[in-house]
């Protein structure tokens, strides 16, 4: 349904997590993200030894500034002439400095496209939570941003991700392409986080579901009913349960039933990064090797050209009050769902366990 009350916005900014681009900047990077967090120091040096294989840089700034260039072509294709503002969470360039920088540029009102597809507390909540932090940062004068809408079962973000598989299948030897199993990934979370993400029943939106509509329509794109949704990258202690099985665990599951190859589509995630690149083409496609199992891993969808042009229907939607279009049956929110907003106590944080 469109938006029936369009209204004039004067800029984009693209918001993402953030990520290392160069060896001094790991440990502080990995300390401010897991800040409170109580993750011992040993499992910090563990996680910034996978950075150092890729000389401390995270591939993430690189993608999403190449994301930025196709964004702003796309935008002058469809004629919206809006300036594309950058900012992380976690590393440079902050959102506070890019929210000041907007500030200073004159921006009153802009619109927010966060590197996620999906709800829950990190993947849509937090993103909020940093777009208050960086307002309140700047003070008096910051523009007003609104944060567009989820978009895991968008057109154009399933398209890409199937195109992706298909040409990930390409490259299996061609004796064991009909047989390779078709794995969907995304990044674990505490199962309470997830159940707090389906709370309130209306207004919930859970990452897990969300994640598993999108590997179904993916998976109906290359015409296949045949798959599998698992997990990748915890991070907690072991005695907070997570969302399984882990995608290690599921590659000795698939060799105990004598699968010979496996192809692996991170569905949870719009662009390369350490944990896609390292935990998937690095730990995964080596244990698939000491099986003797052949292994594929699918591009990213946010380096596909649609994967822009889709940024722009979404700003299409506030601007010009264009259709949403979406092809799944699970609850979606944010701004521009049908003029909604998310629920107040929407993907709350899940609470630590109480101590006896």
């Amino acid at each position: 349904m469109p938006d029936p009350d369009p209204v004039d916005y004067d800029a984009l900014l693209l918001l993402s997590f953030g990520g290392p681009e160069g060896p001094d900047d790991v440990l502080p990077f990995l300390e401010g993200v897991t800040r409170g967090r109580g993750i011992p120091r040993e499992r910090l040096l563990e996680v910034a030894a996978h950075y150092e294989h890729f000389g401390g840089v995270s591939p993430l700034n690189a993608r999403n500034r190449e994301l930025i260039s196709r964004i702003r072509d796309a935008l002058a294709a469809a004629g919206l002439e809006l300036p594309v503002y950058f900012g992380n969470r976690n590393w440079h360039p902050f959102v506070e400095d890019t929210v000041a920088e907007m500030t200073r540029d004159g921006v009153r009102r802009a619109l927010v496209f966060a590197t996620s597809a999906y709800g829950g507390y990190s993947a849509c909540r937090q993103y909020h939570e940093d777009i208050a932090r960086a307002r309140a940062s700047v003070g008096e004068g910051a523009p007003e941003l609104v944060k567009l809408r989820h978009f895991f079962d968008h057109p154009e973000f399933v398209g890409s991700a199937a195109d992706a598989v298909r040409s990930a299948a390409a490259t299996l030897p061609d004796e064991r392409r009909e047989q390779a199993r078709l794995v969907f990934t995304a990044h674990s979370i505490p199962t309470a986080a997830d159940a707090a993400a389906g709370v309130p029943a209306e207004g919930g939106h859970r990452y897990s579901r969300q994640i598993a509509e999108a590997a179904r329509l993916v998976a109906a794109e290359v015409a296949t009913d045949d798959y599998d949704v698992v997990w990748q990258s915890r991070s907690g202690p072991p005695s907070v349960p997570w969302l399984e099985p882990d995608v290690l665990d599921h590659l000795d599951t698939l060799h105990a039933k004598s699968v010979p190859a496996v192809l692996v589509c991170p569905i949870g995630f719009v662009s390369d990064h350490v944990e896609v690149v390292w935990d998937l083409d690095n730990e995964a496609n080596e244990r698939a090797a000491e099986y003797g199992m052949s292994f594929a891993r699918a591009a990213t969808a946010g380096a596909d050209p649609r994967f822009a042009r889709m940024v722009v229907e979404l700003v299409r939607e506030h601007t010009e009050g264009a259709p949403a279009r979406a092809l799944g049956t699970v609850g979606s929110a944010g701004c521009g769902v049908n003029g909604q907003l998310c629920a107040v106590d929407c993907c709350l944080p899940a609470r630590p366990p109480t101590r006896s």
